[in-house]
């Protein structure tokens, strides 16, 4: 008998009734409850079942056949998936934090704003557990993980290992992908637009015919890298952008020469100009007073901005992908056109600037790429954010009367109040 057919004949299938209870043990054994079991699906046919919102942390799904299953928002963090074959599985929202996924197969899966963290998609052995002699090996052969058509949008697979895996035409658009190890990897004509490979280990890898545009590819590692056809317009390196250089202006007596100007109300000091310029060596203008400061077009890309003053700034267009902007005074800050695409902007201030008692500035992020900002807690009175990219974006416990997101892509936003 041929090796995959062996396999397919281990496979156990489950009802969903089965399956419900096995998931009721395990969430008993988390709550430190009677009658707690962990959930064991190793070489199990749980195909098409309805997993939603599960607590399976932990269990061990190895060789489990998972393909078109509902796992969207599933908790699979450390779980053991090795070999699964999760094929057109939906697990969008789901958290698989250092879970073991060595081998299997994601194939069409769709894995939107999952949480891979340390996870593992390594190439694997088939191998499947038998009474009489163990572990037995059924396929010669180590299978690569694979993850042709799936769809990563969005997801954290910060420090994962994906050395080797299969992703061809996957869609890794705006995930934060920051000391990933992708060695050897096959990403032919894969989405990686928007993608922050900051640091990522690419050596060896395919990326023929790949988008690349907008992607951070700062401290990428990307020898003997084949890339063929593939588009980089826009791609964030190692090398400043076209402009101005940092080294080659005096930037601690400007900043110094502009807060004095704003704390003297104009008496001292004067304005400093920051238009296209990489201010990535600055590390942290963490408290800065940088009222009205001009810096169109210009790369903070990572900096430390907790804290940090721009009302009235002129910020159109420029590069704020990955700032922690924490509490930041941005009010009446105008953000045409920016780029805030995973940037922290937890109980940050962007509501309106007074100018008169009589006239308000609103903050202006109008077509503003705010994909997977964390919004919680921030003041967005009256923000004007028409046309703005606002995907998969945490508004919760954000202040946000009189906000105008007229044409605003928000459908996968999460906390967003319905339009008044």
């Amino acid at each position: 008998m041929a090796a995959s057919a062996q396999i397919q004949q281990l496979h156990k299938r489950l009802t969903q009734a089965e399956a419900d209870a096995i998931c009721a043990r395990h969430d008993r054994l988390w709550q430190a409850r009677p009658g707690g079991a962990r959930a064991v699906f190793a070489w199990c046919d749980l195909s098409g079942l309805n997993l939603v919102g599960r607590n399976l942390a932990d269990a061990d799904l190895s060789g489990a056949i998972l393909a078109d299953c509902d796992l969207s928002g599933a908790r699979l963090d450390s779980a053991n998936l090795f070999g699964a074959d999760l094929q057109n599985a939906i697990l969008i929202e789901a958290s698989l934090r250092r879970a073991d996924l060595r081998g299997a197969c994601l194939r069409g899966a769709d894995l939107s704003g999952a949480d891979l963290f340390e996870a593992d998609l390594r190439e694997g052995v088939i191998a499947a557990a038998d009474k009489a002699s163990g572990f037995k090996v059924f396929a010669a052969q180590t299978r690569a993980g694979e993850a042709q058509g799936a769809i990563l949008a969005g997801a954290n697979l910060q420090r994962s290992k994906l050395s080797g895996v299969i992703a061809v035409k996957a869609d890794f658009s705006d995930a934060v992908m920051k000391d990933c190890k992708l060695v050897r990897a096959n990403l032919k004509q894969a989405n990686l637009n928007g993608a922050d490979l900051a640091g990522a280990d690419m050596s060896g890898a395919d990326i023929s015919g790949a988008d690349l545009r907008n992607a951070v590819l700062v401290g990428a590692r990307t020898d003997q890298m084949r890339k063929d056809g593939a588009d980089l317009q826009g791609a964030l390196t190692d090398d400043a952008p076209a402009g101005a250089r940092l080294t080659d202006l005096p930037a601690a007596e400007m900043l110094r020469e502009h807060a004095r100007w704003c704390e003297t109300g104009g008496a001292e000091g004067q304005p400093s100009r920051f238009d296209g310029v990489d201010l990535r060596p600055l590390k942290s203008v963490k408290g800065l007073n940088l009222t009205a400061l001009s810096a169109k077009g210009a790369v903070w890309y990572g900096l430390d901005m907790q804290g940090v003053q721009l009302q009235g700034a002129h910020l159109e267009g420029a590069d704020l992908r990955g700032c922690d902007l924490r509490h930041a005074d941005l009010r009446g800050a105008r953000l045409t056109g920016a780029k805030l695409n995973g940037s922290d902007l937890r109980g940050a201030d962007l509501g309106p600037l007074m100018i008169t008692a009589d006239r308000l500035l609103p903050t202006d992020l109008t077509r503003a790429d705010l994909r997977g900002a964390d919004l919680s807690g921030a003041d967005l009175r009256r923000v004007v954010m028409m046309l703005a990219d606002l995907s998969r974006a945490d508004f919760h416990g954000a202040r946000m009367d009189g906000a105008d997101t007229t044409g605003a892509q928000a459908r996968t936003a999460r906390g967003l109040p319905p339009p008044e």
